[in-house]
């Protein structure tokens, strides 16, 4: 017999790569996507007739609480689960709090040497004095001790593009009884995802899925979920959030949806439809042609190729030069920890590749 997540899983066909291309009107010297995905057509007319209703007085709030939660199954879709092991909420930092909250005192965290902050402040700010250790990326799982309470990694690195060895991350977590907690904001979108293989994932979407910012999403384990406290349960954390949103007595949801944050309406009715695409879309094809580019990319500048095929590449850029050749030429892109940084997602082809190379004098 299927299972829940069997019968979630199966949309065939998926959405070919063109057929994705085709939602976004730019793209075109846009290398940014790991700053700020671009938004899709449809996502634009979805928040317009939403703004051209509000003036005239037309809130719909139920119509926004199905966009969430049609939102939060596309989500599940995407990432390989159930829309009940899914939890809502803005930004990463809170969910890592979450988390955060639930250690015990004096607990080890082993984290990633230089991992963006918003994963990492939330566990060395907490009044539980937790015990944080770093290692680099490459390096994080041989690091895993008897010890470690918890493993908090981004499956790709923020500021270089690298690309986690998740699965020996989270063997060796396995191994030593330690939790895992993947942030996964720079990966989904581009990078095929399992949120079972994690006891926890945080995700984004404002960067590759190219959705709205104030969009995030926490897949937990049944087994872990019972070890958080709902820290920051609010009116959207109970059983039936309409009917039980008054006084303290309030029985919350039994799976995931309790360490609901209360989400932020317009946000989630333009992401609903980018998470949708991103969800039917062919991820090995999406994978292929990101990874593709930014192979293409860093031969055309001389860069060595990573263990891991990421879609982000970075270089050395201390002063800021190459970044401001970019610019010069009309070319979006970022510079992070003195690095220059570029991303290829799903609307650049080899036109950027080499109109980026140019512009760098390769």
């Amino acid at each position: 017999m299927p299972t829940t997540a069997d019968v979630l899983l199966e949309r065939t066909p998926a959405a070919s790569l063109g057929d994705v291309r085709e939602h976004f009107d730019g793209g075109r010297d846009y290398l940014a996507a790991c700053t700020a995905g671009l938004v899709t057509r449809t996502t634009r007319e979805v928040l317009m007739r939403d703004l051209d209703a509000a003036t005239g007085g037309r809130v719909d709030v139920a119509a926004y609480s199905a966009a969430v939660e049609r939102t939060r199954s596309h989500f599940a879709r995407l990432v390989k689960t159930t829309a009940d092991r899914v939890a809502i909420g803005s930004q990463t930092s809170v969910f890592a709090g979450l988390i955060a909250g639930s250690l015990p005192e004096g607990a080890e965290v082993l984290c990633v040497e230089g991992d963006f902050s918003s994963l990492l402040l939330p566990f060395a700010h907490s009044p539980r004095r937790l015990r944080i250790r770093t290692a680099p990326l490459a390096h994080l799982a041989e690091a895993v001790r008897p010890d470690t309470a918890i493993v908090v990694f981004s499956l790709v690195q923020s500021a270089t593009g690298e690309v986690a060895d998740s699965a020996a991350i989270a063997a060796a977590a396995a191994s030593a009884g330690a939790r895992t907690l993947c942030d996964a904001t720079q990966a989904t979108g581009w990078l095929p995802v399992e949120a079972s293989a994690f006891d926890a994932v945080i995700c984004h979407a404002y960067k590759w899925l190219c959705a709205p910012r104030g969009v995030a999403f926490l897949t937990i384990s049944e087994e872990f979920a019972r070890e958080i406290p709902p820290l920051f349960a609010g009116w959207y954390a109970g059983a039936d959030p309409w009917t039980t949103c008054y006084g303290h007595d309030v029985p919350l949801a039994a799976d995931a949806t309790r360490f609901d944050v209360s989400p932020a309406w317009q946000a989630f009715l333009g992401a609903e439809p980018a998470i949708a695409l991103f969800a039917d879309a062919d991820r090995a094809a999406v994978h292929a042609h990101t990874t593709g580019l930014a192979t293409r990319f860093r031969e055309a500048m001389g860069l060595p190729l990573p263990r891991i095929p990421s879609a982000i590449v970075t270089w050395d850029d201390p002063e800021g030069c190459d970044l401001a050749h970019l610019a010069t030429a009309g070319i979006t892109a970022s510079g992070r920890a003195g690095r220059a940084r570029v991303a290829f997602h799903v609307f650049n082809d080899e036109h950027d590749v080499v109109r980026a190379a140019g512009a760098l004098g390769r």
